[in-house]
């Protein structure tokens, strides 16, 4: 039928925004997951320099990449733990989100 000719196109078109909007949640979920992880490994070497007599902040900032180091802060707390939080990254490593996340880590006996 002549009525119905380039009717698949329209619907890809309409559709196309969903399937964007879709595939980019599923990109920054992932990329909180890998910041959530970066985060606590980041957390666990700040801790171990912290055992050893090191500083915790030049630590953990040495355990992520630069895309991640901005907006990032160090705290050392009571018996040795070290808390590490970072933002999110939005779609892009250079761009930063609101979102925040943050681990803390302990090693020793904290005495």
């Amino acid at each position: 039928m002549a009525r119905d000719r380039g009717q698949a196109s329209v619907e890809l078109l309409a559709t196309l925004p969903a399937v964007l909007l879709v595939a980019a949640l599923v990109w920054e979920l992932a990329l909180a997951g890998h910041t959530a992880w970066r985060c606590a490994n980041a957390a666990r070497a700040g801790a171990r320099a912290s055992v050893v007599g090191r500083s915790a902040g030049a630590a953990a900032r040495s355990a992520l990449p630069g895309s991640l180091r901005r907006g990032m802060t160090v705290e050392s707390r009571d018996g040795g733990a070290v808390r590490v939080r970072l933002r999110v990254p939005l779609l892009l490593h250079r761009w930063q989100g609101p979102v925040r996340i943050a681990a803390t880590a302990r090693l020793g006996d904290g005495g």
